[in-house]
């Protein structure tokens, strides 16, 4: 038994320093739910002029990809959800995903496809198990599809969870949740044999958002008075906490060494009380030493994640808003690819999209000289297709008063419009001027000109109706 346990101890300092030298990376999610969509070549250079290496991708977005091609950027690729469930039964529609959505790229000078992520938080408790039984065997479809493409040991598939997945009170109790053990013991044994880490999602700030008892500076880097005690550990901020959580749970299943990469992890600037420009740039500058600095967790001393994304590159206005308001403006660039605040990645600070096309610097507004009784019906419908969000309590637009929101509203149709005249026109409540009405903090935005934005999400769909109609003809056939 000592001999055993002598070996066994060798063994896991081996391993603990084979991964204490991997440096961390700071990468960007890449998410492309816009109402107003930069070109995605434009994008791309935004990646390189700030120097940012790795780019996580929701899907398999053939016009992002095809700007990404010859970039050397390293890509994760994601299978939305809501695939799972046909490519979980069949593997001549895994192996057509496969070969549209990575083989193609993966070709010289092509595109750096690292990894495949299964589904997007598949396991989230407001699912209520829906994708779950989906999951594992997707796995396994993809990975024979990919190992039939010779790339099986080129590309590695990960799941990315949600911290609610595991659970407990102090970090060394960390475990998987009950309903979750069985699945989860299967999926990380997948990944430990094929190479692959474990890919976690983090979000202090939606702990902040969620519990008004949660402590503000917890949630930070810059030290706090609310400091947890566990055992000989103790922790300063929720992110190191959680993910020392996460580690005690995979050590529960067996796997205490296992690499871990943050596949989220970010700070919203507007649409909630808490979302704002200061304390996004003071959460990620303070995650970024965190992690450059490789200093570790008290349960993983020197050995940072793998790879860190920030959630997220650019704001969505298209987002659902049912998690709250927020969910549109977790960019470090606003949707034109500007800079919102002065942030570090390692490379200096972050540099604005060059060459953004904008429409002409006009903008729809309330007509002063009409009363506004009758605007109710006109405000819900242009906040119905555009994004009114920043006028939500907490929202940078929250104070600018009902002439201001009508204005804000008009403004924001009219603009995913492309300023089509007739679109300011709200039975005369409206009126177009050239004057920027921004009111402080408050933006009226002008849109960007894209004319293949639309053309790129037709293709973005391309795969799934392949998919439909390869899983109606074998509905009918077979």
């Amino acid at each position: 038994m000592a001999a055993t346990y002598f070996s066994s101890k060798v063994l896991l300092l081996v391993v603990s320093m084979s991964v204490a030298v991997v440096e961390s990376a700071i990468g960007v999610n890449w998410g492309t739910v816009a109402l107003h969509r930069l070109s995605p070549d434009t994008v791309v250079d935004l990646l390189k002029d700030n120097k940012i290496e790795k780019v996580k991708l929701f899907d398999a977005d053939p016009g992002s990809l095809k700007a990404l091609m010859g970039s050397g950027i390293q890509v994760m690729v994601g299978i939305p959800n809501e695939m799972l469930q046909l490519l979980s039964s069949s593997s001549s529609a895994s192996d057509l995903w496969v070969s549209q959505n990575v083989s193609r790229y993966m070709v010289k000078g092509g595109v750096d496809i690292k990894y495949v992520a299964v589904g997007n938080e598949p396991f989230l408790n407001s699912y209520s198990g829906q994708f779950q039984s989906y999951v594992v065997p997707t796995l396994m479809n993809i990975q024979q599809s990919l190992a039939k493409a010779n790339l099986a040991g080129m590309v590695k598939l990960v799941v990315p969870c949600n911290a609610d997945a595991y659970e407990s009170n102090l970090p060394s109790q960390g475990a998987f949740r009950p309903d979750l053990t069985q699945i989860m013991t299967q999926i990380v044994s997948f990944l430990n044999s094929n190479g692959s880490p474990f890919v976690v999602n983090i979000y202090p700030f939606l702990s902040l958002y969620g519990n008004s008892d949660f402590p503000q500076d917890y949630a930070f880097f810059e030290g706090t008075t609310h400091s947890v005690t566990d055992g000989p550990n103790t922790y300063y901020n929720a992110f190191d906490g959680n993910l020392d959580t996460l580690v005690s749970a995979l050590g529960k299943l067996g796997y205490p060494q296992m690499p871990i990469v943050i596949g989220e992890v970010g700070w919203p600037t507007d649409g909630a009380s808490g979302a704002n420009l200061t304390a996004a740039r003071v959460f990620n500058q303070g995650l970024v030493k965190n992690v450059l600095t490789n200093k570790g967790t008290p349960l993983r001393p020197g050995v940072p994640p793998m790879d860190v994304y920030l959630f997220s590159l650019l704001d969505e206005g298209a987002k659902s808003t049912l998690p709250g308001n927020f969910e549109r403006h977790w960019g470090i660039f606003s949707f034109d690819g500007q800079a919102k605040y002065r942030l570090n990645l390692g490379n200096g600070f972050l540099k604005n999209a060059k060459e953004v096309k904008y429409l002409p610097s006009r903008w729809c507004v309330a007509n002063p000289n009409r009363d506004l009784s009758t605007v109710a019906s006109h405000f819900k419908l242009a906040c119905s297709y555009a994004d009114c969000t920043t006028l939500s309590f907490g929202g940078s637009c929250n104070n600018i008063g009902e002439k201001g929101n009508v204005s804000y509203a008009f403004n924001s149709y009219y603009q995913i419009q492309k300023q089509n005249p007739q679109s300011c026109d709200f039975d005369g409540l409206g009126m177009i001027t050239m004057l920027d009405p921004s009111i402080g903090d408050c933006r009226f935005l002008v849109g960007v000109t894209d004319a293949n934005s639309l053309g790129f999400r037709l293709n973005g769909g391309w795969t799934i109706f392949l998919l439909i109609i390869f899983w109606a003809f074998r509905m009918i056939f077979m």
